[in-house]
């Protein structure tokens, strides 16, 4: 086992730099005990588990490809059964492993465990079926065809929502107290990253379960591929956790966060950079300003980013701030023409016969990079539409996009830009 309350105060304390103790969001399904009957299962999401007198409370079930050595590990630690799963909130890496968790209870001879989330899965579940190409086309250009085929399964078919995950059977709205085996859970709900999310209050351990409020990285508040989040009820939320004064901290993804100054100055430091986030883009909003100006104006202290807690390898303040604006201006960014728009190939096909051909912009684009890599981007995308069967253009939109991949910081830029050379080089080596 880890010492991985140790590792983390290192870490925050200043102590040992991130690069000394390598990933903060490891994926090793090793079982760490934290404090006495309570356990975490390091995976693509963690297994956090509660001992009790009437068996295993779980928060969260990782996702389907690695749930059996996640219930393997846990299986190491305690043969109890599985009376309660809590879903933090719908997303496929903390309720994909569900089946392997109710197989593991039949098998055994037990009952049913109790399957527990806010009202809002369901419908979050519904959508997925629904969207489902969608979603398995945005999580293999976020994260690779290797996510990808973790949610194959079988029969030739894949679909994003596993068909062994059901929606919750014990749900709530606001708040929902359980006790189990004499051991208090008090859920609460809070908008952050999703509309569904549950954080939970365990005073016996004075343990917090935060799900996907804390992930070790910067809030996954800006999504540019996924549905509306919600920065002032995140930060909002991490303020009433700091409240509690826990004395144990346990995210779903990172390291678990020991000592109550500790844990309440990890959360404050969250919720203020959401809260400048909101305040400077809507303080823009109001004053008529554009979308466009807002991004390149709005500025985050970078010292907030310079945290091992809060560092933009995920998600980025620019794609929070854009998420900002659609929670509360729309989707018309206040550039008129953009409100109907030509077809994106039109304006190209214009803008290369205005400048010599669409290998003259593409080429333009190319001697950018080093200056100006944004507007290189803008270029050899207005070539490529223009010309879009030209080997050369694609050749030099791979090398351009191929760069801004290796110096962005977040892995939903790095998996878009990514994405787009892979597009170009099919085509130019073909």
């Amino acid at each position: 086992m880890a010492d991985l309350l140790r590792i983390s105060s290192d870490v925050i304390d200043g102590k040992i730099g991130t690069d000394e103790v390598g990933p903060l969001n490891r994926i090793n399904f090793e079982l760490s005990e934290i404090a006495d009957n309570v356990a975490m299962v390091e995976a693509f999401s963690h297994s956090i588990l509660f001992k009790t007198d009437d068996g295993l409370v779980t928060f969260d079930t990782s996702n389907l490809r690695g749930s059996r050595r996640v219930v393997d590990a846990i299986r190491g630690w305690s043969k109890a059964p599985f009376h309660s799963l809590v879903y933090t909130h719908g997303h496929l890496d903390h309720v994909g492993g569900c089946g392997t968790f109710l197989a593991d209870a039949l098998e055994r001879g037990h009952e049913k465990p109790n399957i527990v989330g806010h009202d809002n899965i369901k419908p979050r579940f519904d959508r997925y079926r629904y969207t489902n190409g969608y979603n398995l086309a945005i999580n293999s250009r976020q994260f690779g065809s290797v996510t990808r085929r973790g949610y194959d399964i079988g029969d030739g078919e894949e679909e994003f929502l596993p068909a062994s995950s059901p929606a919750p059977d014990i749900t709530y709205q606001d708040q929902l107290d359980l006790n189990v085996g004499g051991m208090d859970f008090h859920l609460i709900h809070a908008r952050g990253e999703t509309d569904d999310h549950t954080w939970s209050w365990i005073p016996q351990h004075k343990a917090i379960c935060a799900g996907d409020f804390l992930i070790w990285a910067f809030p996954n508040a800006g999504n540019p591929q996924k549905v509306q989040r919600y920065p002032a009820e995140w930060a909002a939320a991490m303020r009433a956790m700091a409240a509690k004064e826990a004395e144990l901290f346990l995210p779903a993804h990172g390291l678990p966060i020991v000592g109550k100054d500790r844990i309440k100055g990890v959360l404050t430091d969250v919720a203020q950079a959401l809260e400048f986030l909101v305040q400077e883009t809507v303080l823009r909003m109001n004053a008529g300003m554009r979308l466009d100006d807002i991004v390149h104006e709005v500025k985050l202290d970078s010292a907030y980013l310079e945290k091992p807690f809060m560092q933009p390898t995920y998600d980025e303040p620019e794609f929070v701030i854009r998420n900002i604006w659609r929670l509360y201006g729309g989707w018309y960014d206040g550039n008129p023409a953009h409100l109907k728009p030509a077809k994106d190939s039109r304006l190209a096909h214009e803008l290369a016969q205005l400048t010599g051909g669409a290998e003259r912009l593409a080429e333009r684009g190319l001697e950018l990079v080093p200056e100006d890599i944004r507007l290189a981007c803008h270029l050899v995308e207005f070539a490529c539409q223009a010309d879009p069967d030209n080997k050369r253009i694609h050749g030099i939109r791979r090398e351009i996009y191929q760069h801004r991949r290796g110096v962005e910081t977040s892995l939903m830029a790095k998996g878009i830009f990514g994405s787009a050379a892979n597009e170009s080089k099919d085509i130019a080596d073909s």
